[in-house]
């Protein structure tokens, strides 16, 4: 399987008066330009996948149909397990259910996706740091879902997926 981990584009500051439930803050206009550059750089390296997961965080979310709508990939499918605050542990879950495909992109937050990145990677959810940028995306090789066992196959920043846009 290859595994894209999409973290989403630039959101509003967090505001507990404009955003009580911090899974309402949307994307600011900004960081829904700059990604949607990102997306078409990304479309591509990545002409599509099979299977789009998304949290379904108001910003993860429009992330996702970004993706849907600049590079034709399918239309997000909610996953509750990638929402903030989750495990790394509930990601490998979630992967599990979808062993069948082989392109799947997980569009999420931090620390969650470098925590999972970790996990598949090293066995560790911590042993791993990345500097994954708002927009970015991590592409990994699993041949199997077992903790330790995926590659590194990229690793880009939002920069450099919007400079290949042209």
């Amino acid at each position: 399987m290859d595994l894209y981990l999409v973290r989403h584009a630039i959101a509003q500051n967090r505001d507990p008066a404009k955003w009580p439930d911090d899974g309402k803050r949307p994307l600011t206009p900004e960081g829904e330009e700059r990604f949607r550059r990102a997306a078409r750089g990304l479309r591509r390296i990545v002409p599509t996948v099979q299977l789009v997961l998304a949290s379904p965080f108001d910003r993860a979310w429009r992330t996702a149909e970004l993706l849907r709508e600049e590079t034709g990939w399918p239309k997000p499918e909610p996953a509750r397990a990638i929402e903030a605050g989750r495990s790394p542990t509930e990601g490998v879950e979630l992967l599990r259910a979808h062993l069948h495909a082989e392109s799947v992109a997980l569009v999420g937050h931090e620390p969650n996706l470098s925590e999972l990145a970790s996990t598949l990677l090293t066995g560790n959810a911590t042993r791993l740091a990345m500097d994954f940028k708002k927009g970015g995306v991590a592409c990994l090789g699993l041949d199997e879902l077992r903790r330790g066992s995926a590659i590194l196959r990229w690793f880009v920043s939002p920069k450099l997926l919007r400079s290949l846009a042209g």
